[in-house]
């Protein structure tokens, strides 16, 4: 039997990337395939070859994950089309950080080649940040927003993401976050974790890179999406293609409002979502945003096949 009830599709962001992701979906769906080649020929380096085999080295680089996982999250929907005969229903969509051009994409704001470029460059642009500047990020576990951003203030650094409910990450200079544990103590903070990153996303110290990517968005061609999409930045939905272009700049150094932007989409009346992409990572955020909605996660071909009849 269909399941009727409006869907949401769910994009993964940066850090959920793994060797091996989209491998099986190139195997087994000519659409898929064809999207790696087309990434391939467009960048001139084998994103296929990283992302299928590696090593994690090179996938995990900044201009490396960010077009592969944008292409990965494609694919599975192309696999699905091509495995069902019909394109995989959805009447919103959203996506953590990277994966907020992936959503873009998905719901047709611009095209796969298009967004495509975009993400090179804002990969690119990222990595050239990090290596020019000495950052890191901090997870605060058990911290409300309004703590995490007191602690930022208090250690001049910025909120990164405010991912689900107790959950919410720090990111600026290395100096500036060595402050952030004894301010986290002193606030009762349940758990500090520091992050394995190659710099601060998401904060002041990608300056360079919004300012350096936003010329490109400026000329890129982007129309207003099919669907309602939420954006990181502001969670909500932008009205303008202009509207799209300045959250996607403005995402690249403000905060990730993940808990908000799915919060504005069950206010919408989205109780089912589907993940797209590798790890799962989503769907565990989702459980602690909201454990009374659903969320299937899609991240490889046995996937497709195993959830086709429920998302038919």
């Amino acid at each position: 039997m269909s399941n009727t009830k409006p869907r949401a599709l769910l994009f993964s962001g940066q850090g959920a990337q793994k060797v091996g992701m989209g491998a099986d979906l190139y195997e087994n769906s000519p659409s898929a395939q064809a999207l790696y080649q087309l990434a391939n020929t467009r960048l001139n380096w084998p994103l296929s070859d990283y992302s299928f085999q590696g090593p994690d080295t090179i996938l995990t680089e900044t201009r490396v994950c960010q077009p592969a996982l944008y292409t990965h999250g494609l694919a599975i929907l192309a696999a699905f089309e091509d495995h069902t005969g019909r394109p995989l229903r959805f009447e919103a969509a959203a996506g953590l950080s990277l994966g907020e051009y992936t959503a873009h994409a998905a719901a047709g704001s611009f095209t796969f080649q298009t967004g495509l470029t975009l993400v090179a460059e804002r990969g690119r642009l990222m990595q050239e940040a990090c290596n020019a500047t000495v950052g890191t990020m901090i997870t605060l576990l058990g911290a409300t927003p309004e703590q995490a951003r007191e602690i930022a203030a208090q250690c001049n650094v910025d909120v990164a993401n405010l991912n689900c409910p107790g959950q919410v990450v720090l990111s600026g200079g290395k100096k500036e976050m060595e402050g952030v544990a004894a301010a986290a103590k002193e606030k009762g903070i349940r758990k500090v974790i520091p992050l394995n990153v190659a710099g601060a996303y998401h904060s002041r110290l990608m300056v360079s890179a919004a300012n350096e990517l936003a010329p490109h968005l400026r000329t890129a061609e982007i129309s207003l999406p099919r669907v309602p999409v939420v954006a990181n930045f502001s969670a909500e939905v932008p009205e303008t293609p202009d509207q799209i272009r300045s959250t996607l700049e403005a995402q690249v150094c403000g905060s990730v409002r993940w808990d908000e932007s799915i919060r504005r989409l069950i206010s919408l009346g989205f109780t089912d979502f589907v993940e797209c992409g590798p790890g799962g990572v989503i769907a565990g955020l989702l459980r602690r945003i909201d454990p009374a909605v659903s969320c299937l996660s899609l991240e490889s071909f046995a996937d497709i096949v195993k959830h086709a009849d429920a998302l038919i």
